[in-house]
């Protein structure tokens, strides 16, 4: 026993299903059972050869060995500002409106510190990804969960927060491509969303990692009119940017990582863009916790953003090559699921047997078959009733799994 006083912030961060199941993990692999862990949504793809060249070359350069401060950033920064003119038609300013960050989950996280006070309310999609939540509670802020169903296509119903909460809080954050549901949202809704964060002093944020995992797109960029007054926007892409629904940053920032578009998710880069003020904040709190990251993965990530696109291509024909597999071996057993539109994800209603239960079939599942899965509960209260497969292994692999859950249900 000791007489430690921890903060009353940690509470909440206590509860982590998926420290669970990586114990049920452990159960299974030490009972001698083949592991198909389908519950991380870690690529298994890898990072490029240029990418990984323009890193080594950086290893034997003593320049790049020391602390790196924010002005040594700023090739990365113009990299993000031209890839999101590129991608987007959105002009970025790279000096006040971009940052570095390790990985879009440090931005999530911290993010929270320089917009709450204590007691002030953030709303949070219902299933979300966890680090939301938890960089609220870091800043001793109260959650209101906006509960996303799939009558309503997995998008929040923002009439139907109450008054007083709504009066409380400060910060709105979204997340489309969606983790978990896989679900996509279309450009009106953005603006929606932009609206009523302006009518109600709301900051915006949107975490889009998966702004490339796009199934049914050509790919392709467009070429922008250099007229500011254009108000051309890409018709291809079925998943725009938060910031062509508030062109002039009035509310919002977006957070984007190289983790899924560009298999680099060990490597911990991604960066913030948006409204210069939310951006300096962020900068401020990032300043008293760390400098930036090693100079030669920022040359790595330039040279993700900047040289050819063939590997984004083809890491999105892989994973949705991996979901047919196994969205049709599904279907082959009975388990009717729909087809996402976009992620790495399949997002699975459960049978009825199991349908409030979430956490206990993916404790049986890998116990009995090997099969990992991720339960919709931990996701929050709205998922469950739902499992979250990750299609994280190739078709033969996807299908076997598949095998063995018909076993395990039947």
């Amino acid at each position: 026993m000791t007489n430690i006083q921890f903060a009353k912030r940690l509470q909440p961060l206590q509860s982590n299903v998926f420290a669970d199941m990586d114990r049920a993990k452990a159960t299974a692999l030490a009972a001698g059972r083949q592991v198909i862990d389908l519950s991380l949504g870690s690529s298994d793809l890898p990072a490029e050869a240029h990418v990984i060249e323009a890193i080594a070359q950086s290893l034997h350069d003593r320049s790049t060995h020391g602390y790196l401060l924010f002005n040594g950033t700023q090739g990365f920064r113009e990299a993000a500002a031209n890839w999101y003119k590129q991608k987007f038609g959105i002009k970025v300013n790279p000096q006040t409106e971009v940052l570095p960050l390790i990985g879009s989950q440090e931005g999530t996280a911290h993010l929270p510190l320089a917009i709450l006070n204590p007691g002030d309310f953030a709303l949070l999609l219902d299933p979300g990804y966890p680090s939301h939540a938890g960089g609220v509670y870091l800043a001793s802020g109260q959650i209101y969960p906006m509960p996303i169903r799939a009558e309503n296509g997995f998008l929040p119903v923002f009439a139907d927060i109450p008054a007083p909460v709504l009066a409380q809080s400060r910060m709105m954050v979204l997340s489309y491509p969606h983790n978990p549901t896989a679900a996509i949202a279309p450009l009106s809704f953005f603006q929606e969303a932009v609206a009523f964060c302006q009518q109600h002093n709301l900051v915006l944020v949107h975490d889009f990692p998966y702004v490339d995992l796009v199934f049914g797109e050509t790919g392709e960029w467009l070429d922008y009119s250099p007229n500011p007054k254009s108000k051309i926007q890409n018709p291809k892409s079925l998943v725009p940017s938060i910031l062509q629904a508030d062109p002039k940053k009035s509310v919002s920032i977006e957070f984007f990582t190289l983790s899924k578009s560009y298999n680099m998710g060990g490597f911990r880069i991604g960066y913030a863009i948006g409204n210069a003020e939310l951006i300096n904040a962020l900068r401020q709190v990032k300043a008293a916790v760390d400098f930036n990251q090693y100079r030669g993965i920022l040359n790595g990530a330039i040279a993700a953003l900047t040289g050819p696109q063939a590997g984004v291509k083809t890491a999105v024909a892989t994973f949705q090559q991996r979901r047919d597999a196994f969205i049709t071996a599904l279907h082959r057993i009975g388990w009717k699921v729909p087809t996402p539109q976009a992620t790495m994800y399949i997002w699975a209603k459960l049978p009825s047997s199991w349908s409030q239960n979430s956490v206990e079939f993916c404790t049986q599942l890998v116990k009995q078959t090997g099969v990992a899965a991720s339960p919709g509960a931990g996701f929050g209260k709205s998922g469950e009733g739902y499992v979250r497969f990750a299609l994280v292994h190739e078709p033969p692999l996807l299908e076997t799994a598949v095998e063995r859950i018909a076993e395990f249900l039947n």
